[in-house]
């Protein structure tokens, strides 16, 4: 049987682990990947490859390794990242770019890393796991939300570009679900330094909102669904009903009224 090739970045947990083991499930030759394999001597799920988004050897290394095993990689689900929260006046310029680097400067890491490959397949994948807090600039989640976004956006202009060549790009971008993000998210310190005494009662807002979040297997479904369509399209949401109705208000509401609208949701 002609089992279509995945590869899922940050496979070794949450979202990932999910997307990964679902496939597997259906059949699909699923890699995953993690930046250290050590720690994962247990992982039995699926085959992980050691991988870091940042880090461009690796990469190669890799997809080469797949390549060179399977003979293609049909689907590259861009999902490693991570999060960071904080006042932007109070958040370092370093974790702000080490974010960016992640979660934006990786997955187009990637990208131009598989393209040469699907190009010479005339066929190819690319699913990009933005975030629906990508739509919208969130309190003390300002940098999360832009990296997230700024990836849409790439999503957009890369499915143009890559028409000719048989390529499909998409960009699934999830609500909250219940994963390990918190424990690995950058802080700003929310103490009695801080300028933002409302920053520390948004943060346990967001982590008990993280914590309460549904399973990411609903997630892992909808990366199903769109890799086994003949056309997908540009953008897709996934989430509990109030957040992807957000971004319906979002687009008919006038940004003062929606921005009352989100600092009632924080209490700010």
């Amino acid at each position: 049987m002609n089992r279509k090739v995945v590869l899922v970045t940050g496979g070794s947990s949450g979202i990932g682990k999910a997307i990964g083991i679902y496939l597997t499930g259906k059949g699909f030759k699923v890699y995953g990947t993690s930046r250290n394999l050590k720690k994962q001597e247990g992982f039995k799920e699926f085959e992980l490859l050691e991988l870091d988004v940042t880090k461009s050897d690796t990469i190669s290394a890799a997809i080469n390794s797949i390549i060179e095993r399977e003979g293609k990689l049909d689907v590259l689900i861009n999902n490693a990242g991570v999060g960071i929260t904080g006042p932007i006046e109070e958040t370092p310029i370093t974790e702000i770019s080490k974010a960016f680097d992640t979660n934006l400067n990786g997955p187009i890491r990637m990208i131009q890393t598989v393209l040469p490959q699907m190009r010479s397949q005339k066929k190819g994948l690319i699913i990009n796991i933005t975030s629906i807090a990508g739509n919208m600039g969130l309190p003390y989640r300002g940098i999360y939300s832009a990296s997230k976004g700024a990836l849409s956006l790439v999503t957009e202009a890369l499915r143009m570009e890559t028409k000719d060549f048989g390529i499909q790009i998409a960009d699934l971008a999830p609500g909250d679900f219940a994963t390990n993000i918190a424990a690995g998210r950058y802080h700003a310190p929310a103490n009695n330094n801080s300028s933002y005494p409302s920053y520390s009662k948004v943060l346990d807002m967001i982590n008990t909102d993280v914590d309460a979040a549904q399973d990411p297997i609903v997630v892992a479904k909808k990366v199903h669904s769109i890799i086994i369509k003949n056309n997908p399209k540009v953008h897709y949401k996934v989430g509990v009903f109030l957040q992807k109705f957000s971004l319906f208000l979002k687009s008919v509401l006038p940004d003062t009224l929606y921005e009352r609208l989100l600092l009632n949701h924080y209490k700010l």
